[in-house]
């Protein structure tokens, strides 16, 4: 598995840098209602897709990341919005949010069992009718465009 605190500091450019990233959040704000306020992003990662979500006029966006190295280099994008913390077990209370995204995450889990842990989770912590909203990776392509499909 990798090390994502030893990945930080590359992880972004080794991954399709902005375009990419770019690409991802418009895909997934694109899929949100209009009436979501508050966005939870598990895995947030380094912060680059979490940071597009809150150019959204009217959404609180906070993202939580387990690696301490992923959870600073996102934190210094979004001041106040990140928390350190499992998606196995988020620090989130129950039907808390109107919206959970995680992008680039499900296939990096270990199995099925955990994917439906993860899951769960999110279940656990979006409001009633409130919207999960995912990406699925495509094996090791990292180009603009290559994990968004219409």
């Amino acid at each position: 598995m990798l090390d994502y605190d030893e990945e930080a500091e590359r992880y972004d450019a080794s991954r399709g840098g902005e375009p990419r990233a770019g690409a991802a959040a418009d895909a997934v704000l694109a899929l949100l209602p209009d009436t979501t306020r508050d966005l939870l992003d598990v895995a947030c990662g380094t912060g680059i897709v979490t940071r597009r979500f809150t150019a959204r006029p009217g959404l609180r966006v906070t993202g939580v990341d387990l690696a301490p190295a992923m959870t600073r280099r996102a934190a210094a994008r979004l001041p106040g919005a990140v928390v350190r913390g499992d998606s196995r077990r988020l620090p989130v209370r129950d039907a808390a949010v109107d919206a959970v995204v995680s992008v680039w995450l499900l296939h990096l889990l270990s199995g099925p069992d955990e994917v439906r842990r993860v899951i769960g989770e999110c279940a656990r912590v979006l409001r009633p009718g409130g919207v999960y909203v995912t990406t699925v990776g495509k094996a090791a392509s990292h180009n603009v465009g290559s994990d968004i499909d219409a």
